[in-house]
């Protein structure tokens, strides 16, 4: 049986390295469904694996523990260890068997510190490499098939360790020529052209990935009323549930994000994303809102059960952590460098970016 608190359908960030106490009470009181950590939270491995076991530890009903590691520029574990190749980079080396070594890794590499969900792969076509929307670096083709064969390798890769996936961002925003993280993205683009290219993506990888992270865009051909994807009925219960038969745990996007937060307030988003057809909601940065949250969507009583399933079922799905131990980090965090090495070359491996070991202002996921 699912629980019936509310709180299970919220998805919320940690404000720090460790668990203050006002944050544990807060966490106790409202028992949120899941946690997503960010490089505020990592300071070194066992430090990472003791918040996540506390987490836990204060969680009536086991907790998703997610995080965003991609590879590239979105890898949060960069902080505490090598950095793994990106998807754009893996997709020019054109090497498949590297590819599902990455998706391998990644998930071994994520069981050692707790987690149970890696939000990705990353689902959109890459129509310009250098487009100014986010997602610079992160897609795994340039086309229906190269996205689908790429991602689906690492996605294969990924899952076979235990490790839940999530494809985002639905239903694509490649497109766009905003990013979300500051203002909401509207797209002209027809039914028909979504379904040649985008929709044609998430349609072959609605029976793969355990869940799927709704796009903060509004697309003029999927939504009539022009509202975001991640608050629009018409494209969660319609479009993914409906058409694509998509069973596995919808979840939102950062409702924190600009293209959310400069145009709706907290009760209202709340109920618009549970209406939409959402089983998680999303809060990563203000934590502090999080009981308020659920004092939102509390009112909605039935409307709940359906979300409340959702996330029970995914839930059952978890598996427990691995033992840990520093020297299974540093095992496979060697295998990250070798990885690297053999995507990139031995000269391309060793160049460290400007950002790499340091924590972002503006964190992408």
């Amino acid at each position: 049986m699912p629980s019936s608190d509310a709180g299970q359908l919220l998805l919320v960030g940690v404000p720090g390295p460790e668990l203050d106490s006002e944050t544990a009470r807060l966490f106790r009181k409202i028992q949120p469904g899941g946690f997503i950590l960010f490089g505020r939270n990592i300071q070194s491995p066992a430090q990472l694996r003791k918040l996540i076991d506390d987490l836990r530890g204060l969680s009536d009903v086991e907790p998703v523990i997610t995080i965003d590691q991609e590879g590239g520029r979105v890898s949060r574990l960069k902080l505490i260890g090598n950095e793994p190749p990106n998807a754009q980079q893996l997709r020019d080396r054109d090497d498949i068997a590297l590819i599902k070594k990455h998706g391998d890794i990644t998930g071994r590499l994520l069981r050692v510190f707790g987690f149970n969900m890696d939000l990705c792969p990353v689902l959109d076509i890459s129509f310009d490499d250098e487009a100014d929307n986010s997602l610079r670096g992160r897609c795994y083709g340039r086309s229906v098939a190269e996205v689908v064969a790429k991602a689906g390798t690492f996605n294969e890769g990924l899952r076979a360790t235990g490790i839940l996936s999530c494809g985002k961002h639905f239903p694509g925003y490649s497109s766009a020529g905003l990013d979300p993280h500051h203002e909401l993205p509207r797209l002209e683009r027809s039914r028909e052209e979504m379904e040649a290219e985008e929709l044609a993506v998430f349609r072959a990888f609605a029976q793969s990935v355990d869940s799927m992270m709704i796009g903060h865009i509004a697309i003029s051909g999927l939504d009539e009323v022009n509202r975001p994807a991640s608050l629009s009925p018409a494209i969660i219960r319609d479009l993914l549930r409906k058409d694509l038969g998509f069973d596995g745990l919808v979840m939102t996007d950062d409702l924190d994000m600009g293209a959310i937060l400069n145009h709706f307030g907290l009760d209202e988003t709340m109920r618009l994303g549970i209406e939409a057809g959402n089983d998680f909601l999303m809060i990563c940065h203000r934590i502090e809102m999080a009981a308020a949250a659920k004092s939102a969507i509390e009112p909605l009583g039935e409307k709940l059960v359906p979300a409340l399933e959702s996330v029970a079922r995914c839930k059952s799905r978890l598996v427990q952590p691995t033992p840990f131990s520093i020297e299974a980090f540093q095992s496979v965090d060697s295998e990250i460098w070798d990885l690297r090495v053999a995507t990139l070359g031995d000269e391309a491996a060793a160049k460290r970016s400007p950002e790499d070991g340091k924590r972002s202002p503006v964190e992408i996921y």
